[in-house]
């Protein structure tokens, strides 16, 4: 009765969050410029379309069932996703040192800007993912021992005791590394988070090096 929510089983996070980020991922997938997508274009947000739809009649509201098949089908999402922001990562990396891109800065820096953005919600989708086992696995409190330290596990007094780590907080998590390219408030304490953060912050910093560079270049 006196431990944190995250510590003890809980209801489940509720789905309404991650559920509208999913919703902007697709659709700045889908407003990059056309030779920065994967072809053909509506393939991969389609495919994150129609497993997020069976993992939400798994999971209508709150995110509580584990099972195998769900989990490989909410891994294989965050798979698609990935796949389609490295591709357009990729090319726009490719186009701006061979000195292409635009000679427009406005656009490019809309698209950079979108491509950046999505990078920061892939990374988000990966952390909430595996922090814990996910957030169905934390939700049955069956692991104990976190990946990431936020500010509410190290300071409980200055939280709720019904507070527990949801999509938005690896959002958050996501957005500072990128921005900072390094940890800020959460600490990464597993392998897998160091290393998954220190290759955020690296395309992260490349990604807007290069848009901003290119950019100015056409400035001037």
């Amino acid at each position: 009765m006196h431990l944190p929510a995250w510590l003890r089983p809980t209801r489940g996070e509720h789905r309404v969050s991650v559920t509208i980020v999913l919703g902007v991922l697709v659709v700045l997938q889908l407003g990059v410029r056309r030779d920065l997508q994967f072809q053909p274009r509506y393939l991969l947000p389609a495919l994150e379309v129609l497993l997020f739809a069976v993992l939400v009649v798994a999971n209508p509201t709150r995110i509580t069932r584990e099972h195998a098949l769900l989990r490989f089908f909410s891994l294989l999402l965050v798979v698609a996703a990935s796949f389609a922001t490295a591709w357009s990562a990729g090319r726009l990396v490719y186009q701006l040192a061979r000195g292409h891109g635009g000679d427009s800065a406005f656009p490019l820096l809309v698209n950079g800007g979108a491509i950046w953005l999505t990078n920061v919600i892939v990374f988000a989708l990966w952390y909430w993912e595996f922090d814990r086992g996910g957030p169905a696995a934390r939700a049955s409190a069956r692991k104990k021992l976190p990946d990431f330290v936020f500010t509410q596990m190290t300071a409980p007094e200055l939280a709720s005791r019904d507070w527990e780590p949801a999509f938005l907080d690896y959002l958050y998590l996501s957005f500072t590394n990128a921005t900072a390219f390094s940890p800020t408030d959460t600490l990464p304490l597993s392998r897998w988070a160091k290393l998954t953060m220190m290759f955020q912050s690296g395309i992260s910093l490349v990604t807007v090096a290069l848009v901003v560079a290119r950019a100015v270049n056409i400035f001037t």
